[in-house]
């Protein structure tokens, strides 16, 4: 067993003092010494999640394996009164999973078992740490499949996706994880156990599970999670149309839906999108001379498909598409999709960094959305890249820039800011999937009424009334906030304490 040095206290709040060796002790107790990761460079591979523009060591990981350790883990949390950020994967975008000084990070990623599979009633128990493509796998024999798909999900985990209610391409048609999730076990911040929801579809009283899902871990934790599964489609084809122009693509997402076509899918990738994918993972089926792509997949009955199909391509060809290539075997399919699920690391081939945003539009808006990101793309002298999941509306303009330049990192957030602000003022939202965590919390006030904010944290000291869990994410702090995910905040200075 190795041996804890002793440690000088450190300080959370200009007044609060935690005893770390005390706390380590107690956590070594619950989960054993190799679960309980507290040095300085051991620390490092948990400073930050998928926003890794900010960084803060956390003081202690701990990595429970039951709800049982979890629960005596926050209590140990909630004895102390020292905060607590939970983690999965952390492939999150928004800085939910980022710690903060003087805090604990509680990691489910061993939490990985998939405790119960019922196909007659098409619903699955999985533990948090249980990753999202895993779900699909071990159902897809008996012809099911889980219906949320991040672009993330062969890494990222349920228990993440939960907290920040994530989506994926086919949430035009399926819904986000809020509408997969049938119910939970979760572990409130004062440690207690409780069971919200239940293994079916509707359940009388208050919708405890609609209010958890999305909560980004300030409510407490779910240890086990009840999902939805689908039956897989009898039939599925996937379109590929390229434009010369964006807006060309986005007329044709309108007249899709308004000829009253429901497609699985829709995603619009630009040209520079388009370049950085071929040149990483060369599927030779993205035109590199298109302005833009739009993938259409639709699945259901045969004769549905393949009549929907044939409207959707003669849209396509209206609305001044040059080609249109349709798949309907699998490999074919998954070639097609490829490009679109690797676009995010594709950016790596432009940029040393990028800042990714999430914001929402209504469909009609989308000409003028994006023709005023390219202006703003202008006035601030970086490029932006455009992918999104088209049908509805969800956005993820990639800012290009070096992190290494001193001051860009300030202008891109600005920039990113004034493109969420953008999505509010045509009657969007500041996030669509990635959640709201440290990054946007301070453009809240552009979406909600200060009524509607208090609301929120009324409902937050009901779960929290000691302010431990996940504090300073989500809402703004203070409310007249100014700051994003930046390492500082009105709590405590960020920085970074060899203590074990």
């Amino acid at each position: 067993m190795t041996a804890i040095a002793p440690v000088p206290k450190t300080s959370l709040t200009h007044t609060q003092q935690f005893d770390w060796q005390a706390i380590a002790n107690d956590f070594i107790a619950i989960v054993g010494d190799r679960f309980v990761v507290r040095t300085r460079e051991e620390l490092i591979a948990y400073e930050c999640d998928g926003l890794t523009s900010y960084k803060q060591q956390p003081s202690l990981v701990v990595l429970p394996l039951t709800t049982e350790e979890v629960s005596a883990v926050v209590k140990v949390c909630d004895q102390y009164k020292v905060a607590f950020v939970a983690r999965g994967s952390g492939t999150g975008l928004s800085g939910g999973a980022l710690p903060l000084p003087d805090s604990v990070l509680i990691v489910t990623a061993r939490m990985k078992k998939i405790l119960e599979v019922d196909f007659d009633n098409q619903r699955v128990v999985v533990q948090p740490g249980v990753i999202n493509n895993w779900v699909t796998q071990a159902v897809s024999g008996a012809g099911f499949y889980y219906a949320p798909d991040p672009s993330s999900q062969i890494i990222c985990s349920i228990g993440g996706n939960v907290a920040e209610n994530s989506g994926g391409v086919h949430c035009l048609k399926y819904g986000v994880t809020t509408n997969h999730v049938l119910g939970a076990k979760i572990v409130l911040p004062d440690g207690s156990i409780k069971d919200i929801g239940g293994k079916i579809p509707e359940s009388p009283g208050y919708d405890l599970t609609g209010i958890f899902v999305g909560s980004e871990g300030t409510l407490g934790i779910a240890t086990e999670v009840t999902l939805k599964i689908l039956k897989s489609a009898e039939s599925i084809h996937v379109l590929l149309a390229d434009f010369t122009t964006v807006e060309a693509a986005g007329s044709t997402v309108s007249d899709v839906i308004g000829a009253g076509i429901i497609p699985a899918g829709m995603e619009i990738m630009d040209n520079m999108s388009i370049n950085a994918v071929e040149d990483t993972v060369a599927t030779n089926c993205y035109p590199r001379d298109a302005a833009s792509i739009l993938l259409i997949e639709i699945d259901g009955l045969e004769i549905e498909v393949a009549e929907s199909a044939k409207r959707v391509e003669e849209i396509c060809y209206k609305n001044g598409a040059r080609n249109v290539t349709t798949a309907t075997d699998p490999e074919q399919r998954l070639r097609l999709w490829k490009g679109r699920k690797a676009a995010f690391a594709a950016m790596g081939r432009l940029s040393p960094d990028y800042y990714v945003q999430d914001g929402v539009i209504p469909r009609t808006k989308l000409t003028y959305v994006l023709q005023e990101i390219e202006k703003l793309s202008e006035k601030y002298g970086y490029d932006v890249a455009n992918v999104f999941h088209a049908g509805d509306g969800n956005l993820h303009p990639l800012i290009l820039y070096n992190n290494a330049e001193a001051g860009a990192l300030e202008v891109v957030e600005e920039l990113g800011g004034e493109i969420l602000k953008l999505c509010v003022r045509v009657g969007g939202s500041i996030s669509g999937e990635h959640g709201i965590g440290a990054d946007k919390k301070c453009y809240m006030p552009e979406m909600f009424s200060e009524s509607d904010l208090e609301t929120m944290r009324w409902i937050r000291d009901v779960f929290d009334p000691q302010g431990i869990a996940n504090p300073t994410k989500i809402l703004p702090t203070p409310r007249t906030c100014g700051e994003g995910a930046k390492p500082t905040h009105s709590d405590a200075k960020f920085k970074l304490v060899d203590r074990f």
